[in-house]
């Protein structure tokens, strides 16, 4: 267990490193030197930084990316030999891979000898590319380019005259694209650093799980779980201690998936999935299934047999290890009431980007789940006192369902905004939310009836109330369909630009939505600007320009005193000449809009969550802190005008 929690730690430690900064340890410098009238050479001196070191030219296989230096142009020269290496080579276990590799520290040489016959015409291009770790992590392979040319003088004079220009490896414009995290930390934390967003996950999470109590699956359970650890011992004291191990159990299985879903996906593939199309449209299909499964159609349960041999396990092991197997067996038996709400869940926090976030949410949803079991426990005359199992729980399963059904949707607008199908814009969205809670107050009312709802004679008091806020919600939504913001829903409904027809112009009207042309117009009319980064699936984006960009003094600053650069880091539209770039270790393509904006963010910024806004001059630099999320739009106006 120790073991296990430090590995927690380690992860959650270096990937909030690295999510902070953007290291550099390797500076470069090359030069061409002339060492006769006839021949000179390529000098490459890298700078390591203490505690950082650079890998040699051959590394094993499986190994990380050893130091390569590639001339992919040569005109009027000729390479004498091989690359030398005259810096000390160090070999030593490194535990990052796992295997014995040599590195370089402090500094590496490295040096290509070239002929010539007319040093003017000589040209010469390429590139190194490497790779450098330290005792905790490594950093991507990067590149680093050089070119040299001539202008027609006298060998005497090469050394002056050949001129060295290095770039960094990208295909974008160089000023604009240029890292400025460095910049961005030098002016301050992010300007609204939320610390109570762990807080709200967690309530989202104990609020599923409260939901999920009410359902057929679990809250018949309570008493009978209770019941048996109180009669099967003579000592109250000590049934009652069970039954709280019991509750002490649910929460760590459900914990421990939290953990293991981190250390399976990390939190960019997290975030990365939250916002992925196909992984949107896959989820939409479950939610629509489980929606029907509610409904009556059929059940969803797991193999029994997995039950069965938990169950056995239960039956065969004594003391805490048998209560850990009861809990496991809860959590696999109410699996078709639980998995769609556990599900919905992960998908939403995986959108905060952080390793503890699923962690978190899970504890939330675990301690609704385990309270009861305790609670009874504690005070088991309680149990007299609760509802009857019954027809009311097939009902709280239908409201479920409908529920689901209008989340399905959700996801499936968040497909459709990333791959520009157009099929499910804001006031066709809308329309079909109407509907959806216009049948559930029906159902509610007794007017619709499914699978097992025969029991239902009359209309309790508390679904009428629930039916009329049913029926409320679907009329509060109707304005919408001509652009009215519905900020309740803003966090769900697609943004404000797909409605078709909008008899609203309160919200901040994006400018651009390419981040290069929206900079060379600001440079022309000299103005700052705003870059937000975005994504189709950002619940928090759609929240931030309901509830922010729609107020009035927000509209006027971004239209009027602003360039607004919108990007969306998941449009799927591909890009004419897709480009690979090196992150992490390995090479990525970079084949589609949303792509090339993610890695913007990464690159620039250091970042790589949404909604992210920096302020920039029209060359590029940062005027302002970063900011995140946040609602209040008189902080967002503090932050415009850099206060």
């Amino acid at each position: 267990m120790n073991r296990l929690l430090f590995v927690i730690l380690s992860t959650f430690f270096t990937f909030s490193g690295l999510n902070a900064q953007i290291f550099e340890p390797i500076k470069w410098k090359i030069e061409l030197k002339s060492t006769s009238a006839t021949s000179g050479e390529v000098r490459l001196k890298a700078k390591i930084d203490e505690g950082w070191h650079l890998y040699g030219l051959n590394i094993p296989k499986d190994g990380p990316k050893a130091t390569a230096i590639v001339f992919d142009k040569l005109s009027n020269v000729k390479k004498l030999g091989g690359i030398s290496a005259p810096s000390k080579l160090e070999k030593s276990y490194d535990a990052n891979f796992g295997m014995e590799l040599s590195w370089y520290v402090n500094e590496a040489v490295f040096i290509q000898k070239f002929s010539f016959d007319d040093p003017a015409k000589v040209k010469i291009s390429g590139y190194v590319e490497y790779m450098a770790c330290n005792d905790m992590n490594c950093l991507p392979p990067q590149q680093e380019s050089f070119s040299f040319g001539s202008k027609n003088l006298p060998a005497a004079q090469i050394d002056s005259s050949l001129s060295v220009t290095k770039t960094t490896a990208k295909t974008e414009n160089t000023d604009y694209w240029k890292p400025v995290v460095k910049e961005l930390q030098s002016l301050g934390s992010t300007a609204n650093e939320d610390h109570s967003s762990f807080l709200f996950i967690f309530l989202a999470g104990f609020f599923g799980g409260l939901l999920a109590l009410f359902t057929p699956c679990v809250w018949p359970i309570i008493p009978m779980t209770v019941s048996f650890f109180l009669k099967r011992s003579d000592n109250k004291s000590k049934g009652r201690r069970d039954a709280i191990l019991y509750g002490v159990s649910i929460i760590l299985i459900y914990v421990l998936l939290g953990i293991v879903i981190t250390a399976v996906f990390g939190a960019s593939a997290l975030n990365s999935l939250s916002t992925s199309a196909v992984f949107n449209l896959v989820f939409f299909a479950l939610l629509v299934v489980f929606a029907v499964s509610f409904f009556g159609a059929f059940e969803i349960t797991l193999p029994s047999s997995w039950t069965n041999k938990i169950d056995s396990k239960a039956d065969s092991t004594a003391g805490f290890v048998s209560i850990l197997f009861m809990a496991f067996t809860l959590a696999l038996v109410s699996f078709s009431c639980t998995g769609p709400i556990i599900g919905t869940l992960l998908v939403e926090v995986a959108s905060h980007g952080s390793l503890l976030a699923p962690i978190v949410g899970m504890f939330g949803f675990s301690t609704a789940l385990a309270i009861p079991f305790s609670l009874f426990a504690l005070f088991p005359s309680w149990l007299k006192s609760l509802p009857r199992s019954g027809g009311w729980l097939n009902t709280v399963k239908v409201v479920l369902a409908f529920l689901e059904l209008a989340l399905a949707f959700k996801f499936l607008s968040v497909a459709d905004l990333a791959y520009g199908w157009h099929i499910l814009d804001r006031e066709v969205f809308i329309s079909i939310w109407i509907v959806i809670f216009a049948l559930l107050g029906f159902y509610l009312l007794g007017k619709l009836r499914f699978k097992h709802d025969d029991h239902i004679k009359h209309t309790p008091v508390f679904q009428l109330f629930i039916a009329i806020a049913s029926f409320s919600f679907a009329v509060y939504m109707v304005p919408g369909l001509w652009g009215a913001p519905l900020k309740a829903i803003s966090a769900f409904a697609p943004p404000m630009n797909t409605q078709d027809f909008n008899l609203s112009s309160d919200d901040a009207q994006t400018t651009f939505t390419d981040y290069d042309k929206g900079m060379e117009y600001a440079a022309a009319q000299k103005l700052p600007v705003v870059v937000d980064f975005s994504g189709f699936g950002c619940v928090n984006c759609r929240k931030m320009e309901a509830a922010v960009w729609t107020d009035p003094v927000v509209h006027e600053m971004l239209s009027k005193k602003f360039v607004l650069i919108s990007l969306f880091v998941d449009d799927k539209a591909p890009l004419s000449s897709p480009y690979t770039v090196n992150e992490n270790g390995k090479t990525t393509t970079i084949k589609t809009v949303g792509d090339k904006w993610s890695y913007l963010q990464r690159f620039k910024f250091g970042a790589n969550a949404q909604p992210f806004y920096v302020m920039l001059d029209n060359e590029g630099k940062p005027l302002n802190k970063a900011y995140t999320f946040d609602q209040n739009p008189s902080h967002f106006v503090k932050w415009l005008n850099r206060k």
